[in-house]
């Protein structure tokens, strides 16, 4: 007997105030920059200054976050660890080249190499946590956070774990954010304002954050949704995305009309933004459509974001206005697809359900 997958926690750190809150009440759109900066938690409350002082803003962001969704879920300890990252501790990496070239190479501090690891998220959560189980980070472009969340999934479905924490990091750096202007990743400067719906412009607006989920084999009291089912295509043409989502609705014994909102990863790319409007404008004219990238910005993980969004709905049964693609409502919303692409790669479909 396979056991089911539970969300029974979240913990979100984003360029939105996303702890302390309900939900996205205090949600702003900021539609005057390209790139998003992170709301800050207080960070004391959770890591001691001393040790705040040399991380890096992803892995303290993943320690809070992480903690949130611990807290949330009602937990001690997990029996795993996995985390999913684009870029990883950007600004360490950064760092660490920068010192190369400035110093010729020489006296070289090792410090900032050490925390520019993919993996040091993952593995200062399980320092914090004393947590000595399986820890692994996933680093596949615009899926590495849905590789993850496919690991912790499988686990607990083969009686392997009974709870794991699952998250999706990133972070801004300055030199990596300038080059992504300058290859057409991010929007060029002074074109505000940025608006991600019916874009027509080039390159997203980018952004940051951490987002945690404890994923648990049973149903608990903290219970958010059920995670049904996952998948990533690497490569997908637009008129290959809808009979995608049919057949993947449908391994699950669901149709199009079964799905209460979609949740399309907008971000403002002209380029390949068909992916998602054609879908909207056909497949799911009649569904509630969702976006959220113009609250929390482009990067590798936002998908998680996303995801934390889904599992709130679901949750309070509540649809905040300022994510609402169409004005299309639903008494009951039990069922969720998310949809996430990123330059026409690394497509995925989340299915979520009550």
């Amino acid at each position: 007997m396979t056991k089911k997958t539970y969300i029974n926690g979240v913990g979100c750190i984003s360029t939105q105030k996303t702890f302390d809150t309900v939900f996205l009440e205090e949600a702003v759109v900021n539609e005057n920059e390209n790139v998003l900066k992170i709301v800050s938690p207080a960070y004391k409350e959770y890591i001691a200054p001393a040790a705040s002082r040399r991380m890096a803003k992803g892995v303290k962001n993943g320690i809070v976050a992480a903690a949130l969704a611990v807290k949330d879920a009602g937990v001690e300890n997990v029996d795993a660890i996995i985390t999913g990252t684009g870029l990883g501790c950007i600004e360490d990496s950064e760092k660490f080249l920068t010192a190369i070239l400035d110093n010729d190479e020489q006296f070289l501090t090792p410090t900032s190499f050490i925390q520019s690891t993919h993996n040091t998220v993952a593995a200062q959560i399980a320092l914090t946590m004393q947590c000595k189980g399986y820890n692994f980070t996933y680093v596949n472009g615009a899926v590495s956070f849905e590789s993850a969340l496919l690991d912790a999934k499988m686990q607990i479905e083969d009686n392997e774990a009974n709870s794991i924490l699952v998250g999706g990091v990133d972070e801004n750096g300055d030199y990596t954010t300038a080059l992504f202007k300058l290859n057409g990743r991010i929007k060029q400067d002074n074109q505000e304002p940025y608006h991600l719906l019916n874009s027509a412009t080039n390159g997203a607006v980018y952004g940051e954050g951490a987002s945690f989920f404890v994923l648990e084999n049973e149903q608990k009291e903290s219970t958010y949704a059920q995670v049904l089912d996952i998948e990533m295509i690497n490569t997908l043409e637009v008129n290959e995305v809808e009979a995608k989502v049919i057949s993947f609705l449908k391994a699950n014994n669901l149709e199009i009309s079964d799905i209460d909102a979609v949740v399309l990863g907008f971000d403002g790319n002209a380029a390949f933004e068909k992916y998602y409007s054609n879908l909207a404008q056909n497949a799911f004219a009649n569904t509630t459509q969702l976006y959220y990238k113009h609250l929390c910005g482009e990067f590798d993980t936002a998908s998680a974001f996303g995801l934390w969004m889904a599992a709130k709905i679901i949750k309070t049964q509540d649809v905040p206005e300022i994510t609402r693609v169409n004005s299309v409502t639903k008494s009951e919303y039990n069922t969720i697809l998310l949809y996430n692409q990123l330059n026409g790669k690394n497509h995925s479909f989340t299915l979520l359900s009550k």
